[in-house]
């Protein structure tokens, strides 16, 4: 397979399908093959090695070793599930019309499995949830990865819809400039209008508007400027809802960790409160 595929994470988690066929539209748009990954993480086996320190020799070792076969046979049984899950994936895809898939089961960190990769991502496709979360709740691993990983990140929150209009929460920060090159470059915003929206009301807006706006129209980007007031998460999700707008792309996190968790993060609080796509670019 070529370099630069679109890859989804798949878990059997509710949003698995959403993720595929967002997957299968970016892949049509930018003419990229689609990898699905499942990964299996590794279970701590503190249970079992709890025991046998616990449990004495004699007729106690045969319940170790039953133990032992259980997480043996559960660990199996999961790879089946995901191996199971992967043929239900790729068959989706193949129906969304895209014609490269390829399947990729994984042990061990997903964090680290998506990172060592890395290079050949175009665009990564995940659950805002995973199979073991209620709605709500943000996955496990979403924060690590989108920090983790320097590639878009396309967060899945709801059944496929082809967006048909995009925003782009723009402020000039070095995360927003990535997001307004990507829009302005890649394939996959073609003939898309897009609402480039600030939200503050300082005396740089029109200014960092006005560039913005230049990029987009250089590009041939067909879009509209857009300065909201208010609390910046507040300001961007009502906007989406009363424009009806099918993706956002901004950036995501910023690089001082301490700074996000004293102010709480404006990406988790889109992440928890949008009920749209999200595209995130650090």
């Amino acid at each position: 397979m070529t370099d630069n595929y679109v890859l989804a994470c798949i878990d059997g988690a509710a949003l698995s399908t959403a993720v595929c066929d967002y997957a299968a539209w970016i892949a049509s748009r930018v003419q990229a093959p689609v990898k699905l990954l499942h990964n299996l993480e590794h279970r701590p086996q503190a249970a079992v090695a709890d025991l046998s320190g616990s449990i004495g020799l004699g007729s106690q070792e045969e319940l170790l070793e039953e133990l032992t076969r259980v997480e043996q046979e559960r660990s199996r049984l999961l790879m089946q599930k995901g191996k199971l899950m992967l043929k239900a994936a790729e068959e989706r895809v193949h129906a969304d019309g895209v014609e490269q898939v390829e399947c990729w089961q994984r042990h061990g960190s997903l964090q680290e499995s998506l990172i060592e990769n890395e290079q050949d991502i175009r665009v990564l496709v995940m659950g805002v949830r995973g199979e073991e979360h209620h709605a709500g709740q943000l996955g496990a691993h979403l924060e690590s990865v989108i920090r983790g990983l320097h590639r878009p990140v396309l967060v899945v929150n709801s059944a496929f819809s082809a967006p048909k209009n995009v925003m782009l929460a723009y402020n000039g920060t070095e995360a927003s400039q990535k997001a307004l090159d990507m829009v302005a470059a890649s394939p996959l915003f073609k003939d898309i209008p897009c609402k480039l929206v600030y939200v503050g009301d300082d005396k740089r807006a029109a200014e960092i508007l006005a560039d913005g706006s230049r990029r987009l129209t250089a590009a041939g980007i067909a879009h509209e400027s857009v300065q909201l007031q208010g609390k910046i998460d507040e300001a961007l999700i009502s906007y989406q809802a009363k424009e009806g707008i099918d993706l956002t792309v901004m950036g995501a996190y910023s690089h001082h960790r301490i700074r996000d968790v004293l102010l709480g993060s404006f990406t988790a609080k889109m992440l928890s409160k949008t009920q749209k796509p999200l595209l995130l670019l650090r």
